[in-house]
């Protein structure tokens, strides 16, 4: 639908009418040049879609340094680094962008990881359209980040390119499941998940139902007795009595691991998995919205790990390559596991 644009500055341009991730009817010029990427996963699409470029300003921590932990940033820092600030970053989906700022630098469009209500306000305090990508970081790369992703790709024309990396993501979900979906469960480890990293870092007994990687590889995760719900705090003594085969830990919160080791060694050593060597690391893919690329990672490690037949073809520095170039153009695996985002045994209280 075309119809005529009253954007400040243009008259007569013409428009089209796409539908965000709310369901919000939102009016943007027919070509979209330039763009502000905001909040929880929007700047992580725009590298994924490799349409970086057209943005015109970057939110703060994107400015300040790469981090490892939004995958997106070891790949595009020197390139958002000087760009004007118009966000603070986040991923609470709130109004955090700097209306004024935005207004100066004039994108087209403003593609953004908030509430609807954030981007409401955000649309009437800038006087320029503000298209809703948000996503959520529960189960296994679900679809609302394949809506994400085709809404965005709609409003900058990139959906070939979309297309490719979502037909990526679906052949390695694919071939996780392939390699395990007739594993009988009587011949499966159970497996746990803690320390994670969900709204802010957690000890031992933080951990996920429905947890994304142990979805995807079929895996027997003891947290799953929990219904409806995704991350929650479990009880210490609960894990005892789950004692499962196989403990997994983000590798960046075993400074907390370590301190609660110290305190009471005697619970941690009770455990048959401490016990027998069978603790690994379990890197966070959560930072700003889900890191996809870390979520795959993680998926094929959990896999080899726990299916060691079934994944004996699998390296991970192989497999994170892959994923990281595709999705990103850039294999930085050497450097994330550099950063703390490594794969291999843990030795509690080290």
């Amino acid at each position: 639908l075309f119809v005529g644009c009253s954007k400040p500055g243009n008259t007569d341009v013409e428009t089209r009418i796409v539908t965000d991730t709310w369901g919000r009817e939102v009016e943007i010029p027919a070509k979209v040049e330039t763009i502000v990427c905001l909040g929880s996963g929007a700047p992580r699409i725009a590298a994924y879609l490799g349409v970086t470029d057209r943005m015109v300003g970057a939110e703060d921590h994107d400015i300040k340094s790469a981090s490892v932990l939004r995958d997106y940033s070891m790949v595009y820092h020197d390139e958002l680094k000087d760009l004007p600030a118009v966000g603070a970053g986040g991923g609470s989906g709130a109004n955090n962008g700097y209306a004024e700022q935005i207004i100066e630098v004039q994108p087209d469009v403003i593609l953004a990881g908030f509430s609807q209500e954030a981007a409401e306000e955000l649309q009437n305090q800038t006087g320029i359209p503000v298209v809703c990508v948000r996503y959520l970081s529960i189960n296994f790369v679900d679809e609302s980040f394949y809506t994400a992703m085709r809404v965005f790709a709609e409003v900058v024309g990139a959906q070939e390119r979309c297309e490719t990396v979502l037909k990526f993501i679906d052949d390695c979900k694919k071939d996780l499941n392939d390699r395990t979906k007739d594993i009988p469960n009587s011949d499966k480890k159970t497996a746990y998940t803690g320390a994670v990293t969900f709204s802010g870092r957690h000890g031992f007994a933080g951990t996920y139902a429905n947890f994304g990687p142990f979805m995807s590889v079929n895996a027997l995760n003891v947290a799953d007795e929990v219904k409806d719900t995704n991350y929650f705090e479990t009880d210490l003594e609960k894990i005892v009595e789950w004692d499962p085969d196989v403990i997994f830990l983000d590798p960046g919160n075993m400074d907390l691991v370590n301190d609660e080791y110290k305190t009471n060694p005697d619970y941690f050593d009770a455990l048959r998995a401490v016990q027998e060597g069978n603790v690994y690391t379990m890197p966070s893919f959560n930072n700003c919205g889900t890191n996809v690329t870390y979520a795959l990672m993680d998926a094929y490690y959990a896999g080899i790990v726990l299916y060691p037949d079934a994944f004996a073809d699998v390296k991970m520095e192989t497999i994170g390559a892959e994923i990281l170039q595709i999705m990103l153009g850039e294999n930085f695996f050497e450097e994330m596991e550099q950063g703390g985002l490594y794969y291999g045994k843990l030795t509690l209280g080290k």
